[in-house]
């Protein structure tokens, strides 16, 4: 499959501001290694190649076991390689990503508020809906992953 189009360079200001948001997240307190398994969960959920690539290859260049990357899409069942914060960002990760189907009910916010203070939510939520956004435009122009280049 090939790249319909450079979207980085068919809209620079766009994309700088999708850069803007993700300086943001950097910046807000939550672990580097949580957003990244947040951001693999998201886009495995999506489906988007490039991302799923690009994530994996950020969780094992910060010394995540392959043993534990390869579980991520079933996290529920990997017992304890999975600490609670982890299972609470991906459980929140998935219902905010589904929301057509979840409508985020009650029980996962509260979920997610024991382990999250509500600006660590609030990031956490912000950096889910960034790459929803970074899977759609990855995505709709076919980005070709680095594994495939």
């Amino acid at each position: 499959m090939s790249q319909r189009m450079d979207y980085n360079k068919a809209t620079p200001a766009g994309m700088k501001a999708l850069g803007g948001v993700y300086g943001h997240i950097l910046h807000s307190g939550l672990p580097g290694a949580l957003v990244d398994l947040v951001f693999l969960r998201v886009s495995q959920i999506n489906g988007c190649a490039f991302c799923i690539d690009m994530h994996s290859r950020d969780l094992l260049k910060g010394g995540m076991a392959v043993e534990k990357l390869v579980l991520v899409p079933a996290w529920r069942e990997g017992g304890k390689l999975f600490d609670d914060k982890e299972r609470a960002a991906l459980a929140w990760a998935e219902s905010v990503t589904n929301v057509s189907t979840t409508g985020v009910p009650d029980a996962d916010y509260q979920a997610a508020a024991v382990q999250f203070s509500e600006t660590e939510l609030a990031d956490l939520t912000i950096a889910i809906g960034l790459m929803n956004a970074y899977n759609r435009m990855a995505i709709s122009f076919r980005a070709t992953p680095a594994a495939a280049a």
